[in-house]
């Protein structure tokens, strides 16, 4: 029964870290991406041309996903602490 609920706990731990830092990690990736072809095509290597934008983009979603974030940490916090008279 032990085993049973460690599992299920690190698997719920996971998901909710991948769910939280899919929007941060998806954004940066396809912004970096963007900014790598247009270097390629202009020929232009500058190592601060890819990393502002890339820097701007994250300070972005984290404005705009930054609460639903915090609500889904705070939610598995709260569900965690929730169970733990559960385990004795």
């Amino acid at each position: 029964m032990g085993n049973d609920m460690a599992l299920r706990m690190l698997s719920e731990l996971l998901w909710t870290g991948l769910l939280i830092a899919a929007p941060l990690l998806a954004v940066t990736l396809l912004v970096g991406l963007l900014v790598s072809v247009l270097q390629v095509v202009t020929q232009i290597q500058e190592a601060s041309l890819s990393f502002v934008p890339k820097l701007v983009a994250a300070v972005v979603v984290l404005v705009v996903c930054g609460p639903w974030m915090l609500k889904r940490l705070v939610a598995f916090g709260a569900g965690l602490i929730a169970s733990i008279p559960q385990q004795f």
